[in-house]
């Protein structure tokens, strides 16, 4: 009997011993290795969570905000004097814009500077990718088309006046081409409006203005003229407001993706023809779409917007970081920095040149990947574009067979023997192969001119991509495939990633530095089975920093010079507590990039109290998780170890400021 207890005591203790060394081994796994995607009671709760309906818990290290980053606001009403438009001028300024969804954007927020920098009129912006489009819907037209019009006008009654179109006699002298025209660039100044355009206006009275390439006034103006700064950021956060339709179904869509209880991230690959043809990047693809890029590179280098060769190596292109990232690249990184498989990722982009075949890879990592067709029905869809004119029928023929009597006929004109053997029979030709706007390119030198059907689904795409702007905008986590890339055209994310930073700049939005990210792609393929470092942390320790101010500094670098909205800082911002560092980050033009924002208004300060109140509430209800902490200080840091140091400005207290504290 004594030596049977003796025994149970003993398995009892190995027992107990076993279950202590397993409980110390998980939790040296999970403090050393930050890479758990997914665990058996996570999943529990969250399929439990599901069927009873309950909100499942956030991990603040994937979803939570950057609190380094809350005392950041929107604020960009005037500052100190700003006097109301004259009303009794009689200068009118009308415009015509050309372009894709940013395109537009920005254009129309130069267009309202402009008008306040000469004190004109400003008439209602005509996007031509509606006008252009024949038998769209007769009850939304040019502007209306995707901007409310009475919103616009009424927002901006003490900054410009705004009128829907010119009076008669000037609208006369507009048919007749009597009045002056001009096509102003990027990049213009504003010393190119008051000594070029200005004296022509206050001859003629009217003058009109052609932007093709996405805005008309430089990014960045003198310190003299920040309310110009902020006018820009009043118009596109706040004038530009959709139409109604659109909005009320950009609601059901966020709705419907917050039905299912968890956060959501969105992810723009940029995968845009110009784009890619800008920076050759062609050779991602190595299909029919290599030829497309190729010959839409072909035709810059004939307009002049690019100088160089014709044929360049894509992967030095990609290893400079001017390649997008491909959709499987997004989806390993993301993995790596901890989302689960079952993360809901939307998906934004009208235009994603290679189509659905490129997003495989990326759907088999993340099943749950949606975008506006898997949101909306078809008849909402119909209902956003209205009632439109029909369109021609297909003109597309097959090409007449030859009979035998022709090939006959053929074989004896072939000339004398001895006679070369007559050619094999015809490949048929499929129906796919000819009706896409692609179809062109195995027989012609020159792209065909857009036809009815291409030039309506160019104005459709207005609507899904302000669709997407919406989602995108009150997105969770917001991931860009492509921004910043310095060709001084505006980009879709670079927008949301702005209108993110103004609204809330606490939001999870990632700034990554796609240099950064392919080099380390590439040391997973020059060692795929024996990694010399651990390129998930190097990954992670990138994206948490590019979260913060780091990023920030990084986005107004290559971003704010061509694109004042991705970057509005610090014109229309305020801070309702003191940065912490006393001395302000500065650029190497001596302008300050964070930290110069002015003080907000007692009554914002008052109204933030309730806000943080409400979100200490919020925070303590969520998963507690573990905030992101650097202790990698021998891996390089946010831009690459390989970047020019002198190029990026640094703090001038040497402490280390960590984006989610």
């Amino acid at each position: 009997m004594v030596f049977r207890s003796k025994i149970k005591w003993f398995a009892l203790f190995v027992l107990i011993m076993s279950v202590a060394f397993l409980l110390l081994h998980l939790s040296i796994a999970k403090s050393s290795v930050r890479l758990v995607q997914y665990s058996a009671m996570a999943g529990l709760q969250n399929e439990f969570a599901n069927l009873l309906g309950t909100r499942i818990s956030r991990n603040k290290r994937l979803w939570g905000r950057v609190k380094l980053l809350e005392s950041l606001q929107p604020y960009a009403n005037p500052r100190g004097s700003y006097p109301d438009p004259n009303d009794g001028h009689s200068r009118f300024i009308y415009a015509k814009v050309f372009g894709g969804f940013e395109k537009i954007r920005q254009s129309i927020c130069d267009l309202v500077a402009i008008s306040r920098l000469l004190n004109a009129t400003l008439v209602i912006p005509e996007i031509q990718e509606s006008t252009r489009s024949k038998g769209i819907s007769y009850k939304f037209k040019s502007f209306s088309y995707l901007y409310n019009e009475e919103q616009f006008i009424t927002y901006l009654k003490n900054d410009v006046i705004v009128i829907k179109s010119l009076p008669t006699h000037l609208r006369e002298a507009r048919r007749r081409n009597e009045l002056p025209t001009f096509r102003p660039k990027t990049s213009a100044s504003a010393n190119y409006y008051i000594k070029e355009v200005l004296p022509k206006l206050e001859k003629a009275k009217v003058v009109g203005l052609l932007i093709t390439d996405g805005g008309g006034l430089q990014s960045i103006l003198p310190r003299s003229m920040d309310e110009l700064q902020r006018l820009r950021c009043r118009v596109a956060f706040h004038a530009l407001q959709f139409r109604p339709e659109i909005q009320a179904l950009g609601r059901k869509m966020l709705e419907r993706l917050r039905a299912w209880g968890r956060p959501y991230l969105v992810f723009h690959p940029g995968l845009v023809r110009d784009i890619l043809a800008y920076h050759g990047c062609a050779e991602l693809f190595q299909d029919v779409h290599t030829e497309l890029i190729q010959y839409q590179r072909a035709q810059m280098l004939k307009k002049g917007i690019i100088n160089e060769e014709l044929v360049v190596d894509s992967r030095v292109q990609k290893r400079k970081g001017l390649c997008p990232l491909m959709p499987e690249e997004v989806g390993i990184i993301l993995r790596g920095m901890g989302y689960p498989s079952k993360t809901i990722i939307y998906l934004a982009g009208s235009e994603i040149f290679g189509g659905q075949r490129i997003l495989i890879p990326l759907r088999a990592m993340f099943p749950n990947l949606v975008d506006h067709t898997s949101l909306c029905s078809a008849e909402e869809l119909a209902e956003l574009v209205g009632p439109e004119d029909s369109l021609p029928e297909d003109s597309f023929q097959f090409p007449p067979s030859k009979s035998e009597k022709q090939l006959k006929e053929q074989w004896q004109r072939a000339g004398p023997r001895p006679r070369p053997l007559p050619p094999p029979p015809d490949r048929p030709i499929y129906r796919h192969e000819k009706e896409g706007w692609y179809g062109w390119i195995a027989e012609r030198d020159k792209e065909p001119d857009p036809s009815p059907s291409d030039q309506r689904r160019e104005a459709h795409r207005l609507l899904w991509d302000a669709l997407d702007f919406i989602v995108s905008v009150e997105a969770d986590a917001f991931f860009p495939g492509f921004h910043n890339d310095g060709s001084g055209w505006p980009d879709f994310s670079s927008l949301v990633m702005g209108q993110r930073l103004y609204e809330g700049a606490s939001s999870r939005t990632y700034r990554p530095d796609r240099k950064t990210l392919v080099e380390y792609l590439n040391t997973t393929y020059d060692s795929m089975y024996i990694l010399r470092r651990n390129w998930t942390l190097l990954v992670q320790e990138h994206l948490n920093k590019s979260l913060g101010v780091e990023g920030l500094i990084w986005q107004s670098q290559f971003s704010k010079p061509t694109s004042f909205l991705s970057h509005p800082l610090p014109e229309c911002s305020c801070r309702i507590a003191p940065l912490e560092v006393r001395n302000h980050v500065k650029g190497m033009d001596g302008r300050v990039m964070y930290g110069g924002e002015d003080m907000c208004p007692k009554w914002m300060e008052h109204g933030q109290d309730t806000q943080d109140l409400k979100g200490e509430k919020e925070e303590s209800d969520d998963e507690t998780g573990e905030e992101y902490e650097s202790n990698l200080s021998e891996q390089p840091g946010f831009g690459g170890s390989d970047r020019n140091t002198n190029a990026i400005p640094s703090f001038d207290q040497d402490e280390e400021m960590d984006p989610n504290d």
